[in-house]
Parts: structure tokens; C-alpha cells; sequence
């Protein structure tokens, strides 16, 4: 059939099926590209899961360890629990939710960043409970776990951004709206709550 036509006539037909053919390929790279950015991205995410979980297991032994030396002081006890249980259920529901709601898991693991500033302040006033081999145990745990929860929410906040740029620069954007791909939360916290909590060691007298 091609070879009836003229070569005018041919330009004509195969031009066009050429640029869908550029065109398709051209999408589906960029498709590719943000389907592997955002799987990179809920990975990253995975790894923050991970930590936090570590984090929210030992929360329980630490203050199941300070209640003997520290029953008198409820409230700090109490805030330290309410702010574990806050936190959980917020990483509950990003897992339920495809990682949206950043900001409340955010929220909720600055509240128990604090409480366990708190709990920390109040432990240097007991010596015997400093003294602890299984406080100093627990102590170096959580400081362990805090420092992989900051290095895991630098990770995901870098594949974020990644995913992110290639979500609103053309021509990927697009592709992005034309596929329902929507830009990602970082994890961002206050200034004065990005401290991990505070732990000094010593054997107490």
C-alpha cells in the first residue's frame, strides 16, 4: 500500500504515527520516572516506620524502669504515655492512608520529643535511677534510636523533594496531572523541637 503512494503521501502518513510513537515513549518515561520516585519515597517513608516503631516499644520500658524512683510524679509519667500514644496512632494512620498526613505524625513525634525532654530532666534529680544499669541501657537505646529516626526523616525528606520536583516541572507535571501523582509531605518540624531529648550519663552520687 506504502509503495503507491507518493513520498509526499507517505511523509504524511508516518510523520504523525512518528510523533505519537516520540510522544508515547516521552510520557512513558516521565510515567516510569514518577512512579519510581514516589515508590522510592514511601520506602524512605518505611524506614522512618520502622525507627519510630523501635522508638514507640521502648517508651513503655522506660517508664515502666523510672516508676519506682518516679511514682510520685504522674504527670510526667503520664504526659510521656499520652504523647507515645498520640504518636502511635498517628503512624497508624499514615499506614492507612498511603503516607498522607505528615504533618499530624510530625506533630505527634515533636509532643513525645518533648515528654521525653521532660522525663529526662527529671531523671538527672534521681541518682539511684541514673545509677541504673538498666536506665543507662534504655538510655542509650532511645538516644540510638533518635539519632535513625533524624538520619531516616533526612532520607525520606530528600526523596520528597525529589518526587516532588519532578511533580511540578515540565514538562513531567503533565504526566503528573494527567495521573493523579499529587506532591508529597516533608516532615517538618518546629526549631525548638528538632533537639533529640537530652541524655547525661553518670553514676550518680
Amino acid at each position: 500500500m506504502l509503495a503507491a503512494l507518493s513520498a509526499p503521501d507517505i511523509a504524511l502518513v508516518v510523520l504523525p504515527v512518528a510523533i505519537a510513537l516520540v510522544v508515547i515513549v516521552l510520557v512513558a518515561a516521565m510515567y516510569n520516572a514518577l512512579a519510581v520516585a514516589r515508590v522510592r519515597v514511601r520506602n524512605a517513608f518505611s524506614q522512618i516506620d520502622v525507627q519510630l516503631r523501635r522508638r514507640h516499644d521502648l517508651v513503655p520500658n522506660l517508664v515502666e524502669a523510672t516508676r519506682g524512683y518516679m511514682d510520685h510524679e504522674r504527670a510526667t509519667l503520664q504526659a510521656v504515655t499520652q504523647a507515645r500514644a498520640a504518636a502511635q496512632q498517628a503512624i497508624d494512620g499514615m499506614r492507612g492512608n498511603g503516607i498522607s498526613g505528615m504533618h499530624a505524625l510530625a506533630v505527634a513525634s515533636s509532643a513525645l520529643d518533648g515528654a521525653l525532654r521532660g522525663l529526662m530532666a527529671r531523671i538527672e534529680a534521681y541518682p539511684e535511677l541514673k545509677a541504673s544499669a538498666l536506665m543507662h541501657t534504655l538510655q542509650e537505646e532511645l538516644v540510638t534510636t533518635e539519632n535513625r529516626v533524624a538520619f531516616a526523616r533526612q532520607a525520606f525528606n530528600d526523596s520528597v523533594m525529589r518526587f516532588n520536583e519532578r511533580v511540578v516541572t515540565f514538562p513531567s507535571n503533565l504526566v503528573a496531572g494527567w495521573f493523579g501523582f499529587a506532591q508529597a509531605e516533608l516532615w517538618e518540624t518546629e526549631d525548638d523541637t528538632r533537639a533529640v531529648p537530652s541524655v547525661q550519663f553518670g553514676s550518680g552520687a
